[in-house]
């Protein structure tokens, strides 16, 4: 078996960005159909509160780490779910 030593941490580093732009872009289409249509109907609350506490708990641990990737994608996650609670509350 390959020991931790032996994997390279700028690939760690690359799939951790890969995973953060993964998590950033499924929020993208929502925030931006939901500003073009003005349409907050199908939106859950409960759900974007979730994501915006899952997102803080993140932010911390990533601090906590030292994680880059984690904090770089938690970040704009965070931003995108308080847009979409700014336009819940608001539309």
């Amino acid at each position: 078996t390959m020991s931790s030593k032996e994997i390279n941490p700028k690939l760690v580093e690359a799939i951790g960005y890969l995973g953060s732009l993964l998590s950033c872009i499924t929020f993208i289409p929502q925030v931006y159909l939901t500003w073009q249509t003005k349409n907050v109907t199908s939106l859950s609350l409960l759900m974007i509160l979730i994501v915006n506490f899952s997102c803080i708990v993140w932010l911390s641990y990533a601090y906590l780490i030292k994680s880059k990737p984690v904090l770089v994608a938690n970040s704009i996650v965070l931003t995108l779910s308080l847009m979409l609670l700014y336009f819940k509350l608001t539309y």
